[in-house]
């Protein structure tokens, strides 16, 4: 067996939908482990264009099957949505699994999150208003509703009768809003439980399973991992855990059965919404990598904040993940540049830093400093092998690997499926190859 798992090395937004595209063709499992609706991604494939929101990609091949994971919060009015959509484009679903064990997310969720984000004022946190935080709040206070609540009617009205009449307290006595209605939830999840009960199943058996089979299993990441609960530039972050380490606790597989972790990094850097980010570039610069790489984001279509490759914040996501190998993404961006800078430390108050800080004041407050490498000024995105890339190009992946500490396995120059340079079996264990 093989178990990979794949994240996000930045602020999100990395080109994961490309690649695990690309690699779960070779894949017998793909495993969404984390996150939920509140972010999307779009895959170029040879039968057209797909969006995802919380469906693994890997469900466009037909030998893999496809699993969300217990880590996941599923909205099963959004799941719906998007494997009805997917079935008008003609993908079988048949092949979809969601845990059990994850949990859902329900309407007061939406209502909540909302009028707990207008509560704040000021103090705005940037938010998908999915209803993830409230969702995840409720897990972790063990009032949560979960998948296998859906398949026992009496039970889940019980539960959900014990647990509104809380929320609406909340809602009309603190927010002074209408309460929600137990016959309208309870009817409308009935029906969504009706439409899933073919789907829902205990996936940690399934993967145990695989892994006696020696299958190939890749567990996929959302977000990214400097948008993690506790390592993030927090409160600028997730609701879950984003690093490798939760792909065990978010799937069911025992942690030493990952073989492989893998992080996705942008050959510049981006960032969607508020938070600090250091190497941020407010210029025609900024604007040139926000245009040649689309940086818009792919439900909102807000423009992503843009700057150089931040290497302090990827040797930080590099150490904290234990990464095997990197992936870089979007290389071609930079094919117009004459000069191209990488931010190698921070400046705080005088201070050299070579981490980040932990307040997002401190973060905010650091200037980058850079690195200048000569730019190719030639295209790459016809370009198959490492050694076909321009000798500028080269030197600068060479230097995000030593910068890093991290050696990259495969180059991305182009959103069209195919325009992948690998170095290495990326399915394969660390020092071996896969069966």
């Amino acid at each position: 067996m093989v178990a990979v798992a794949i994240i996000g090395a930045q602020w999100g937004d990395e080109g994961k939908g490309k690649i695990i595209d690309e690699l779960s063709m070779q894949a017998d499992f793909v495993v969404r482990y984390q996150g939920g609706t509140n972010a999307g991604h779009r895959v170029v494939h040879e039968k057209g264009e797909f969006s995802f929101q919380i469906v693994p990609s890997g469900i466009l091949f037909p030998n893999t099957t496809c699993i969300i994971g217990n880590g996941v919060v599923v909205d099963p009015k959004a799941l719906i949505q998007e494997m009805e959509a997917l079935q008008a484009q003609g993908v079988d679903i048949s092949r979809l699994y969601i845990s059990e064990r994850a949990h859902l997310v329900m309407p007061y969720h939406f209502v909540l999150d909302r009028l707990e984000e207008e509560a704040r004022g000021t103090e705005l946190i940037d938010n998908t208003y999915r209803g993830m935080g409230p969702a995840n709040v409720d897990k972790h206070a063990r009032s949560g509703i979960r998948m296998a609540d859906l398949l026992d009617v009496d039970a889940f009205r019980a539960k959900l009768s014990t647990i509104l009449q809380q929320k609406n307290r909340m809602i009309t006595q603190i927010y002074g809003q209408p309460p929600l209605s137990l016959e309208e939830i309870h009817g409308e999840y009935f029906t969504y439980g009706q439409r899933l009960y073919n789907h829902i199943a205990d996936t940690q058996q399934m993967l145990l399973h695989a892994r006696e089979e020696q299958k190939i299993i890749l567990l996929e990441g959302a977000q990214g991992a400097l948008l993690d609960i506790d390592f993030g530039s927090y409160p600028f972050v997730s609701y879950s855990s984003t690093m490798a380490a939760n792909a065990a606790v978010g799937s069911g597989l025992p942690p030493r059965s990952i073989d492989r972790i893998i992080g996705i990094y942008k050959a510049y850097t981006t960032r969607l919404g508020s938070g600090p980010l250091p190497t941020g570039l407010f210029n025609d610069v900024g604007q040139i990598l926000r245009e040649r790489g689309h940086e818009y984001g792919s439900r909102s279509g807000r423009e992503r904040r843009c700057g150089w490759f931040d290497a302090v914040a990827g040797r930080f996501v590099a150490q904290l993940n234990g990464l095997d190998a990197a992936i870089v993404t979007k290389l071609d961006v930079l094919d117009t540049f004459p000069t191209i800078k990488i931010c190698t430390a921070y400046s705080l108050r005088g201070q050299i830093l070579h981490t980040p800080p932990a307040t997002p004041n401190d973060l905010a407050a650091c200037e980058p400093i850079y690195e200048e490498i000569p730019g190719w000024q030639t295209s790459t995105t016809d370009i198959n092998s490492y050694d076909e890339l321009p000798t500028e190009a080269r030197t600068y992946l060479k230097r995000l690997e030593e910068l890093l500490e991290t050696p990259v396995a495969m180059i991305s120059v182009s959103p069209q499926r195919g325009r992948t340079i690998q170095l290495q079996d990326v399915l394969a264990p660390a020092g071996g190859s896969h069966p």
